[in-house]
């Protein structure tokens, strides 16, 4: 049986910053996005799903789901370390899907972790203990659904 978390809390307050990203969209969701540094360099289209052309380039749901994948992995490596676990190998998946939400817009996310050298309980517990660190989990968190599971 799969478990799925979904969790609600109060906003954070940095306590300190240890590192600002810094990106500049032009023309939106037909336009392009740039790093200040330069190591991103995207160009960006409206998928034909949304009424786009289909031209290729990313969309800021993929940007928001690779964005997300990484960092829970990050999060759930630094869980196990401090656990003293070893997990083998890891990916995590992010699905980001965007809608209506009344009069607006909304998005709602997933996250699938995969760590098949642990015991599915072994692998729940660690995967529910990253949501909780997450930076992106935390950023989410009371504001759209983000479901959390084990493959």
């Amino acid at each position: 049986m799969t478990k799925v978390f979904t969790m609600t809390s109060s906003p954070r307050i940095l306590e300190k910053r240890l590192y600002t990203a810094t990106a500049t969209a032009t023309g939106g969701r037909d336009g392009s996005v740039k790093t200040d540094d330069g190591t991103l360099d995207l160009i960006v289209h409206m998928p034909k799903t949304l009424g786009g052309s289909g031209e290729p380039g990313t969309n800021p749901e993929q940007l928001f789901a690779a964005g997300y994948a990484a960092c829970f992995g990050s999060a759930l490596a630094h869980v196990a370390r401090a656990q003293k676990i070893t997990t083998g190998p890891v990916s995590i998946t992010a699905k980001v899907s965007i809608g209506p939400v009344g009069a607006a817009f909304g998005l709602a996310a997933e996250l699938v972790a995969s760590i098949p050298d642990l015991p599915r309980e072994q692998a729940e517990a660690l995967v529910h203990a990253a949501h909780e660190v997450c930076p992106y989990s935390n950023a989410t968190r009371g504001n759209i659904v983000v479901d959390v599971r084990v493959a």
